[in-house]
This record gives structure tokens, sequence and C-alpha cells, in this order.
């Protein structure tokens, strides 16, 4: 498939991308990897007679990690995720989620900005940064704001982002207790039938709170507070277990497609956070 004719920007700075979604409007993207937008394009679903290219802007790719947290720009790579030693240590979900997106190619391009940025219900991000209660750095003619993972989403590849805003970075405070991302597909490469991410903090044997999310189970990520309330007070047994599936299942609504009917994807969901919430409950 060959894209619409395009203009194609490459700026040095954030002030000359502003000044380009200013002048053209709705007519501009902004690309991070390209691994979303680009098959749109090819594709003809997307017509994009402006696109600006991230990857020459300073500060972007960079990944802190202090005592407030962890900041990971946007335009830093699942790869670059995955060899991180620093941020593996202070956040193992983030290697653990990032290893199961897509395949090699795709996480040698693909950005975690891209990844978050444009509300496709199937990437893996933003699930997970709902669960780690992340917060989205956005900057726009108006300046700077920040955005929480959990109220970013609003419809399929609808989110809190205006059109000329473009997300800067991801902010994340310092993980603490157990963790897992566990994920269902159909093969390499495919999105998720059902994927949960969950953190638990444990004290005296039970459960002291609980995060849980999950992706690709209705048209935006779901943050369930009830499945999480569910596990907190327990020692996590097959009771509150069943508690947490069932509120969670309360809480999405997937839709039928190609990956199953929805009594499927119910099943599966409920399979893959009860295999994620006992692996976090291992490792808290």
């Amino acid at each position: 498939m060959i894209p619409a004719a395009f203009e194609y920007y490459r700026p040095k700075d954030m002030a000359s991308v502003l000044a380009i979604l200013e002048e053209h409007g709705d007519d501009a993207r902004v690309m991070a990897g390209g691994h979303s937008l680009i098959p749109m394009m090819k594709l003809r679903m997307a017509d994009v007679p402006h696109l600006i290219d991230l990857q020459d802007i300073g500060g972007m790719s960079d990944i802190v990690i202090d005592a407030d947290g962890i900041r990971i720009g946007a335009l830093v790579t699942q790869a670059d995720i995955i060899d991180d030693a620093k941020l593996t240590a202070a956040a193992p979900i983030l290697r653990e989620a990032a290893l199961q997106i897509a395949d090699p190619q795709v996480r040698y391009m693909g950005t975690v900005g891209g990844n978050v940025a444009n509300g496709d219900p199937g990437n893996d991000m933003p699930g997970l940064m709902q669960c780690l209660d992340a917060v989205f750095t956005v900057v726009g003619p108006d300046g700077e704001r920040e955005i929480p993972a959990r109220e970013f989403y609003e419809a399929a590849y609808m989110t809190a982002r205006e059109d000329d805003e473009v997300l800067t970075s991801v902010s994340i405070p310092p993980p603490t207790g157990g963790y897992a991302y566990e994920k269902q597909k159909r093969k390499i490469g495919d999105y998720a039938t059902a994927a949960a991410a969950v953190q638990i903090v444990k004290g005296g044997g039970s459960c002291v709170s609980a995060s849980i999310a999950m992706t690709n189970l209705s048209d935006t990520p779901v943050y369930s507070q009830a499945a999480s309330d569910a596990l907190v007070g327990t020692a996590v047994d097959d009771a509150a277990l069943d508690a947490a599936v069932a509120a969670m299942l309360a809480d999405i609504d997937p839709s039928e497609d190609n990956r199953g009917p929805i009594a499927f994807k119910k099943h599966v969901a409920g399979v893959i956070l009860r295999r994620a919430i006992v692996r976090a409950w291992s490792r808290a």
C-alpha cells in the first residue's frame, strides 16, 4: 500500500513543532516511532497532509530515575526499556510488558509516547500506565500540562490530548510490591486478546494495596478500582481471586471480532487476571 502524498517535516525543537501544528491545524500530525500512524496512512485510513517527525527533538529519548520516581521521554523505544538495567531494577514490570509487545523489529522502533498517545485500545502501555498511576506531560501553545493516565483515554483513538498538543514524557511514581504483566494473544506480534497489569503490596500476610488494569477489553484501557479493592485486606486466596475477577468482568465491555466472541474474551480476561494476581502476589 502507498499512502497519499504528504509534506514531511523534521524540526529540531518543540517550538518549531508547535508552529507547524498551529499553521496546518487538523491537517498535521506528529510521529514518534511511526508503527501506529504509518500503517494507517498506507491503508488510507488516515489522511495526513503534513507529517511531523519528532526524532530530532532533544531530551525526548531520556530516562530519568530519582527519588521522586521515573520519567520516560516519549521517544524512548520498547527496546530501550528492555535494555536499561537501572530502569528494570526500579520498575521491572516495564521490561516484563515491553518484552510482550509485538516482535523485536517493532520494539526497536516503537516508542512509549506513540504507544500511549494515540488511544489505540489494543496497545499494551496505556493499561500498564494506568496500573502504575502514571502521569502524561503534554505541551501545546499554552504551555505544559499534566494528565493522569487514568483520565487520559476517552474512547477508541480519542484522548484528553488536544490536536495542537504533543505528549513529551511519562512520569511514574516509584513502584512498590509485587508486579505482573500477563497477556494472551493469538500469535507473536498480535494485539492481546486480553492482558492484565497488576501491582500488589503485601503487609503482615495480607494485601495492603493493589492496582489492576486490563487491555483490549473495551474501547479504552480499563483501570478496575473495584477489582483492586477486592484484594485489599485479604490473603489473596481463592475467594479474593474470584471476587477480583468478578469485579473486573463487571468493568470491561469487550466486543466480538476476529479474536473471538464476547464470552470467550471474558473467559480469557478472567484467566489472565487470575494468573497476573497470583504471580504479583508471589513477588510481593
